[in-house]
């Protein structure tokens, strides 16, 4: 059992949980790998927020677009993948930024936009591979379009904080440490960018 400290405004929290330990802090808690995980995750979310806001200003989705969670399943898949009316969209788009990111540390393990659900509409190119018949290369391989809403997931999709950074138990099998920023469309949250890596 995991026993967590927080201090907000003098007032200490004991949370005890195991698996999820975020650090919620000022960067003086950041050090090494934290801190380049955290400057990338900025920039990568700035990148993404300029380019969500063109395709609204574009007319290609609507705001409301933007924020859907009606999200349509794609038949077959397991786990279960879905559509929204912008996904097709962030594949065109935001999967360049987010492979340009990932591409910045060879201890990237991915860079990935999630909206407030946990729900992946685009991921990098290395986990966008085609479908196949074989189930453990299918969740090595293609993770988009997935619903993160693990406890982990959902935890970084819905922070507000100007980061979160948690111990992540992948479904790969593997423990990684995993930083978010939230992103604002337009002064509504929209969700945030996660980076994961290895410590």
């Amino acid at each position: 059992m995991q026993k967590n400290i927080f201090l907000f405004s003098g007032i200490v929290i004991f949370i005890f949980f195991s698996g999820f330990i975020p650090a919620m802090a000022e960067d003086d808690n950041l050090t090494g790998r934290d801190l380049i995980a955290k400057q990338a995750a900025l920039s990568c979310r700035d990148e993404v927020i300029q380019e969500m806001e063109k395709l609204v200003e574009s007319n290609v989705v609507s705001f409301a677009d933007l924020f859907d969670t009606f999200y349509i399943p794609v038949p077959d898949t397991d786990p279960p993948k879905y559509h929204t009316q912008y996904d097709r969209h962030m594949d065109k788009v935001i999967r360049i930024i987010l492979d340009k990111y990932l591409g910045q540390q060879s201890w990237f393990l991915y860079v990935v936009a999630v909206d407030r659900n946990g729900y992946v509409p685009t991921h990098n190119s290395k986990y966008s591979k085609a479908l196949t018949d074989d189930p453990d290369y299918n969740l090595k391989h293609n993770r988009t379009k997935r619903i993160a809403n693990d406890r982990t997931g959902l935890a970084a999709a819905r922070n507000t904080d100007s980061y979160l950074l948690q111990q992540y138990e992948r479904d790969t099998g593997n423990t990684i440490a995993d930083l978010s920023v939230p992103i604002y469309i337009r002064g509504k949250h929209w969700g945030g960018i996660r980076v994961g890596y290895e410590k």
